[in-house]
């Protein structure tokens, strides 16, 4: 394995991992060697008889694990992206030996009596030094003997069943598609879209996204096979239940293990929440007027269709509602939404604005994929940013969703530049330009504000370069980048006829605007009931276990208020891989949390001039580029100048 590309630093630009030179039998041996030789660092930083110092002990665990960071690096995106079979058995392999990992060097014994002995004025050392000290103990590492060996058990076991979730989901949403052997069944699809669908064998296969309502509920005008598709999605994964009542048991234990009441209480501990009684405090001002919402818009759904909806149709019936109320059509706009063009002449022109940043395509630095493109990034001065990496379309190697994620975190220490991807899932059409609903075109501009908080990253470690903040504080900057979307000289640029090159009817912009707080009780029901799920699980008591996951999850709802009979959550327990295979447990509010943020950092924009150098420059200066180096909501007031209130998001959402 001399040959083995993980073994050295990437020669190409910025240290893109050479995907052209990566075959599927590196990674066992690299994941091997980088364990072992990260290991053996952190021993040599142990055992070291010097005093311990932020030098040789916190910057040198920062400096440790250099071949196992690229190997995983790339190995995760790949399991996530463009999976296969031996990717998936790699990955059941590798998932407990990183668990297993992690956990001998953080309940090193005399690794975390040297970090306690570490002193520094610096106030960026000062802020890491917290981080690593919090890491360590939320680890584990103040237990005895015996409570250290269940807590690794613990964190096993829960790394198993969190690979069998998401191998589980990603098989189930290929092998759940709505197959038809007619067409005409999916009436209400362009003809383009239909062909997109069309197998080998003749049939049409509609895939499932990674949510409840898919996208072609609001299209196909065959009531049951809107229902077939409705249920196909609510009804995937059913094993999943069992996995996810056991790794929620499981995290119920290992939070009293710490110290912790349950899981909820560990989880938010270290985010900007802090207490569960602030979570619950912010959703309980929001659930009331989400379900009286709600309640009205099945009321004009209902009179609409003529007689009692089902689940399965609020989204189509709601589009006629928007339609008769707003004249707005969402279809209308997909030809004035072209992907390349949304991408040059709406995202990055957007950026460029605002930071003053350019880009230049890359044919020369390949992907893993032939629809991987690559553009280099450049500050105002010309000095090289970095780069950034977009995968745009699904299938069925690809989890469902949209993500962003470092292929090179920036760092000072590494004297490295960041590289940084958005992955998408839009269905590649068999012919002709790729044109993008609305909402597609939203994802594309919040995926690309992760990508400006990893671009423009300016710290010196690692540990909290990027998007490395609370996750309750990451999905902040997002969707403070989605109001660009709809920003009018933005729009001008990019919302053009992909054949005729006519700029969208203004009439059409403005329908847009007038529409979109309709179906906000319907959306934001949806989102909180997933909300409230994850919760609900994840307030469970060391020793409670739940027999019928269904039936907990029935009775959570009713018991939150959220339980609306025509909206289910956006996610159900046996899909909801953000809780139970991604990282979010008792963290899916953080969407809503974040939100609060970005509609105080809206009304600041607009009340100074919008899309201005200044104020970009503001934004950046204050907090994307500070990354994970400061109290997160430090570097809010920082930026806004005051606390954050709530009233804005309310505003928002039409939920006054």
């Amino acid at each position: 394995m001399v040959e083995n590309p993980f073994f050295a630093p990437s020669d190409l630009p910025y240290e893109l991992p050479p995907f052209a030179d990566i075959r599927e039998e590196h990674y066992l041996p690299a994941f091997e060697r980088g364990m072992a030789v990260q290991l053996a660092e952190v021993e040599a930083i142990a055992n070291s008889t010097e005093p311990p110092t932020f030098d040789n002990t916190i910057a040198g665990l920062e400096r440790s694990g250099r071949i196992l960071d690229r190997t995983a690096t790339v190995f995760f995106s790949i399991a996530s992206s463009n999976s296969s079979d031996g990717i998936m058995e790699i990955e059941k392999e590798v998932s407990p030996q990183l668990t297993r990992h992690s956990d001998a060097i953080r309940l090193d014994r005399a690794l975390w009596a040297r970090i306690k002995q570490v002193a520094t004025d610096d106030p960026e050392e000062s802020w890491l030094l917290e981080k690593y000290r919090d890491d360590f103990i939320r680890a584990g590492a103040d237990l005895s003997e015996p409570e250290q060996a269940r807590l690794r058990e613990l964190n096993e076991e829960l790394s198993r069943l969190s690979t069998e979730f998401a191998q589980s989901l990603l098989k189930a949403s290929t092998e759940s598609a709505l197959v038809v052997r007619d067409a005409k069944e999916f009436d209400g699809f362009d003809a383009a879209k239909i062909e997109s669908l069309r197998q080998d064998d003749g049939t049409y296969a509609l895939p499932l996204l990674n949510f409840t309502s898919q996208p072609g509920l609001a299209q196909l005008t065959d009531r049951d096979v809107r229902r077939r598709l409705y249920e196909l999605s609510v009804g995937r994964a059913p094993g999943n239940f069992v996995l996810a009542a056991r790794m929620a048991a499981l995290r119920a234990e290992r939070a009293a293990l710490l110290g912790f009441p349950d899981h909820a209480s560990y989880s938010v501990a270290d985010q900007t929440a802090k207490t569960v009684d602030a979570v619950e405090e912010m959703l309980g001002q929001l659930v009331g007027p989400a379900v009286r919402n709600a309640g009205k818009e099945a009321e004009a759904l209902t009179q609409q269709a003529g007689f009692a909806i089902e689940p399965w149709d609020w989204s189509y019936y709601s589009e006629k509602v928007r339609q008769a109320r707003y004249d707005f059509d969402g279809d209308a706009m997909r030809p004035y939404f072209e992907l390349n063009r949304v991408f040059r002449d709406g995202v990055f022109f957007a950026a460029t604005k605002l930071y003053g940043i350019t880009f230049t395509e890359r044919p020369d630095l390949g992907g893993y994929h032939p629809d991987v493109s690559v553009s280099e990034v450049f500050d105002e001065d010309g000095s090289r940013l970095g780069l950034f990496v977009l995968d745009p379309y699904a299938r069925a190697t690809k989890r469902g969703g949209a993500w962003m994620n470092n292929l090179v975190d920036q760092s000072f220490l590494f004297a490295l530049r960041p590289v940084v991807m958005n992955n998408l899932n839009i269905t590649k059409p068999a012919s002709g330009p790729t044109l993008l609903t609305y909402d597609e075109v939203n994802t594309a501009f919040h995926e690309f504000g992760h990508a400006l908080h990893g671009l423009f990253s300016q710290v010196r470690y690692p540990r909290v370069s990027g998007t490395s903040v609370p996750r309750d504080f990451v999905e902040y900057p997002s969707q403070v980048n989605e109001m660009w979307g709809t920003w009018p000289e933005v729009l001008a640029n990019y919302a053009k006829h992909h054949e005729t090159g006519e700029p969208m009817p203004a009439e059409l912009v403005e329908k847009l605007q007038a529409a979109e707080k309709f179906n906000q009780g319907f959306k934001t029901v949806e989102y909180l009931a997933a909300t409230l799920l994850d919760w609900a699980w994840h307030r469970l008591k060391p020793g409670e276990t739940v027999d019928d996951p269904e039936a907990f999850e029935a009775a959570a709802l009713e018991t939150a208020g959220i339980a609306v009979p025509l909206v289910r959550p956006r996610y159900r327990t046996n899909y909801f891989a953000h809780v139970f295979a991604g990282g979010y447990s008792a963290g899916y509010y953080s969407y809503i949390w974040s939100e609060v943020l970005d509609a105080e950092s809206v009304e600041w924009f607009k009340e100074n001039g919008g899309l201005t150098r200044a104020n970009g420059d503001h934004f950046r200066r204050e907090l994307l580029s500070r990354g994970g180096s400061l109290d997160p909501l430090t570097a809010f007031r920082n930026f806004r100048g005051r606390e954050p209130s709530i009233q804005p998001l309310l505003n928002r959402r039409g939920l006054i």
